[in-house]
């Protein structure tokens, strides 16, 4: 006679992952984008796989710089000055070149009108702190 077919049991999963929480990343796509346009050139997948590398520790080192500058200030929100002692540090900002002209020179005008106090009528200065 024909023995009856039993169904395999398979193993229950938890209702926990397993896999580890991933850090943050910026975007393969943006890096790769921001690289291109720079370089001006094509870029091999291996220089471009090094150069993902090597941005991800910069702004790795970067974010743990500001946090030292604010937790050294007493704080626990990163403010523009620690973003500006931070760039001074790394030679960006100096007293020919002051932040300001940064933001002038390289942001697009909605970011330069959040940035950069100005005044208004009434004597009014916008974004005020």
């Amino acid at each position: 006679p024909l023995k009856l077919l039993q169904p395999k049991t398979v193993p229950k999963r938890l209702g926990t992952s397993e896999r580890k929480p991933r850090e943050p990343q910026v975007s393969r796509s943006l890096i790769k984008e921001i690289f291109r346009h720079f370089v001006k050139m094509p870029v091999t997948r291996d220089a471009f796989q090094i150069v993902e590398k090597c941005s991800e520790r910069y702004f790795k080192q970067l974010s743990d710089d500001l946090e030292a500058y604010t937790h050294h200030a007493g704080r626990k929100t990163v403010e523009m000055d620690d973003l500006e002692v931070l760039m001074r540090r790394q030679g960006l900002v100096t007293d020919a070149v002051p932040l300001v002209v940064l933001i002038e020179r390289y942001l697009p005008l909605e970011y330069r009108k959040l940035l950069i106090p100005i005044a208004v009528s009434g004597n009014k200065v916008i974004p005020s702190k």
